[in-house]
């Protein structure tokens, strides 16, 4: 138990490598718990306790004492610093969809989560709750940035979407598309799909709302946006040159 730790950022920038032009591999959102494997002047080598995803981090923005009661609900929750006057204390953060916190004290429609710290009850619900409609969750992240290793409103990408939905629901799910594709044993073969359908490429995934529309985070428009399936698969194979390699299905 020691070696627990928990982020307190609204999220921390992992890296594959311990330098400073090292590339963004995912995050860490507030409330995620990871254990320190190696400690050095400026990177610190984590193992995350949900995924056992490995990198490097710089922040130091975390704890080892936290027993997190809820998490948000929305795509971010902002910050205030007194409830009672909230356009004087609105500070410029706030935490992203599926952030674990720990209640501290509650005043009226809001609740205290770190000293000076205040949500709305709205954004939050309690720890244990579970999405159904995995589509509600995907929607939230519409017109969100596309940010290569991103996990969170302010930029995600085609895995961290999919990933974010078992995460949400306390259920694992690997964070690498190419690790994501072995994970799931459904191979389907078809040439129609259905709501639920998990589309991989190499290096992309794409997850189908309907029998006819996808959502995805997209590299090449920047963003995540709601698309037609057959027109995207041949989107990407005539502009990536990469074929589809799996559909299997969501199953949480």
């Amino acid at each position: 138990m020691k070696n627990n730790f928990f982020c307190k950022s609204p999220h921390i920038n992992l890296y594959k490598e311990p330098f400073n032009k090292s590339k963004i591999s995912s995050q860490i959102i507030y409330g995620e718990k990871f254990k320190i494997l190696v400690k050095k002047k400026k990177f610190t080598k984590i193992k995350t306790s949900y995924d056992n995803y490995v990198a490097y981090i710089k922040s130091s923005n975390y704890i080892n004492k936290f027993k997190p009661t809820h998490k948000i609900n929305k795509l971010k929750a902002l910050i205030f610093k007194n409830p009672k006057n909230l356009n004087k204390y609105k500070l410029k953060i706030a935490l992203p969809f599926a952030s674990k916190i720990e209640i501290t004290k509650k005043h009226k429609n809001f609740v205290m989560f770190e000293k000076n710290k205040w949500i709305e009850k709205k954004n939050i619900e309690i720890i244990n709750k579970k999405q159904k409609n995995f589509t509600t969750i995907l929607k939230m992240f519409l017109g969100s940035r596309y940010k290569w290793g991103g996990k969170s409103y302010s930029g995600i990408d085609c895995s961290g979407i999919l990933q974010i939905i078992f995460y949400y629901n306390n259920k694992f799910y690997p964070r690498d598309t190419k690790d994501q594709i072995k994970y799931l044993s459904k191979n389907i073969k078809r040439k129609t799909f259905k709501k639920g359908d998990i589309i991989f490429w190499k290096g992309h995934v794409a997850i189908c709302i309907n029998s006819k529309k996808l959502i995805h985070a997209y590299g090449p428009k920047k963003k995540v946006l709601i698309m037609p399936i057959k027109e995207t698969i041949e989107k990407i194979e005539k502009t990536a040159k990469l074929v589809v390699e799996k559909i299997s299905s969501i199953d949480y």
